[in-house]
């Protein structure tokens, strides 16, 4: 018994008490691994596709991406509905509550799923012709996201499993996870599209496979668990409370994610516009984006655990001090990944194309966006800090406001006088610094609120 406590406990975390900076880091490190191996093993589904299937399959891949996130991101902003209150319970030691809270989700996250298989089967060929993508991709971009839909169930799984380890401080354990899938993925990868040339078709079913593997593991986790969180499948139930505090915080969080992907679907039917050739470039350099955003957004994700944690144990001045050691962290992060990228931008798109046109439109893309990626950063992390404290709704109108409205209006108004990319692109950066300066007046708020109640 007492080898099983220490167990548990060597993958827990006590968030409210201790040295802080310390904790943030060792919590943050492996969110930073996990997103940044998944992305290497995104990015080795682009390669292979890229050097295997011509830049028509590279280009079909890259024009589904903001498309998947927008119709993803709903359920995706739910489980952070998940994670946090899972932490405010797990800190204010509210274990009944918790246990309540663990079962909801799971079941919350197979019925979107369920629900995302539907829509993405259905609405593909509607959704990406709505998207002007063009003729000579359009077939194969509709392949890909029905296949990657069937997946749905098990990325919420795994999603929202993840949510609850975080919340009580775990985040090793989903790395492992990750690890075994992910190196599956790409051991499917070699054999579908090199060895059996299934194209973008083999692409997305080894994904799927690799997604579930993933999620099987995440749930033996909680099921052979024996702390508070633990999943049992006779336990299995909506509770309606519960059910309606995730969406309190997840849905305005997941509207804000679809609010954003709005606004990159409306900016990929912009690119969409220019040859395929420059669609093959800005999807190369988006993933290479990826990588920076996936690193800061570990600290965003930091942020959002530890001050959920000590919300729930009433600890206000640590959550001061989390809010600004994260700020530190995530400027940090933006700065060396992102101007790193841009450094090394030649030779890294260079590993997903050898056409030099394709290189090109990269790179105009990357020192627009990738250099002052931090100000996404800071901006995450502020994101972060609201909803920790459970305030979701401002950080939703406040992303309606800064990201979809401004973007919109600048696609119509700056990019229809310049039609460019380098126009298009530069609507990323001037959002983000409205959006946080618009984020930090309501963090101010809420907290002068919070501190007078």
């Amino acid at each position: 018994m007492e080898l099983q406590e220490k167990a548990k406990k060597k993958y827990e975390m006590d968030m409210c008490n201790g040295p802080l900076f310390s904790k943030l880091v060792v919590f943050a490190v492996p969110l930073m691994l996990s997103g940044i191996l998944q992305l290497l093993f995104n990015a080795a589904d682009i390669i292979v596709v890229g050097k295997y299937a011509g830049h028509e399959s590279l280009a079909a891949v890259g024009s589904t991406s903001s498309l998947i996130n927008l119709l993803v991101n709903v359920f995706i902003g739910l489980s952070v509905g998940a994670n946090v209150l899972a932490a405010q319970y797990y800190g204010s030691k509210r274990f009944k509550d918790l246990e309540e809270s663990v079962h909801t989700s799971m079941v919350l996250a197979v019925a979107g799923g369920m629900i995302l298989v539907a829509v993405g089967i259905l609405a593909a060929s509607p959704l990406l012709t709505l998207m002007e993508t063009p003729e000579d991709v359009l077939p194969l971009s509709v392949l890909y996201m029905q296949i990657f839909f069937a997946g749905m169930p098990a990325m919420l799984i795994y999603n929202f499993g993840s949510a609850i380890l975080r919340a009580v401080g775990d985040t090793k354990r989903p790395l492992y996870f990750l690890m075994a899938a992910g190196v599956i993925n790409v051991g499917l990868n070699l054999i579908f599209v090199i060895q059996l040339r299934m194209g973008v078709a083999g692409v997305a079913l080894a994904t799927v496979i690799s997604q579930c593997i993933s999620a099987a593991l995440i749930v033996r986790c909680l099921i052979q668990s024996d702390a508070p969180y633990r999943l049992q499948v006779k336990q299995l139930r909506i509770v309606r409370e519960k059910l309606f505090a995730i969406a309190r915080i997840g849905l305005p969080a997941g509207l804000q994610g679809a609010i954003f992907s709005i606004s990159n679907v409306l900016i990929q039917s912009s690119v969409n516009s220019f040859q395929s050739v420059a669609m093959a470039g800005n999807t190369a350099s988006a993933n290479i984006e990826g990588f920076v955003y996936t690193a800061m957004n570990a600290v965003y994700q930091t942020a959002l655990s530890f001050t959920s944690q000590n919300f729930g144990a009433r600890n206000y001045k640590r959550m001061t001090r989390i809010l600004w050691y994260c700020q530190g962290l995530v400027i940090f992060v933006g700065v060396v990944m992102g101007g790193g990228a841009v450094l090394l931008g030649p030779w890294l798109l260079g590993i997903y194309s050898s056409d030099a046109l394709v290189i090109q439109y990269g790179m105009n893309r990357l020192r627009i966006i990738s250099g002052p990626y931090f100000l996404c950063g800071i901006m995450e992390v502020m994101v972060g800090g609201l909803r920790g404290m459970g305030c979701s709704l401002l950080p939703m109108f406040v992303a309606l406001t800064g990201a979809c409205v401004f973007r919109v209006v600048w696609i119509y108004t700056v990019f229809a006088i310049s039609p460019t990319l380098p126009t298009l692109y530069i609507s990323y950066p001037v959002s983000w610094t409205i959006t946080f300066l618009a984020h930090l007046a309501c963090y101010v708020m809420v907290r002068r609120k919070m501190e007078r109640g």
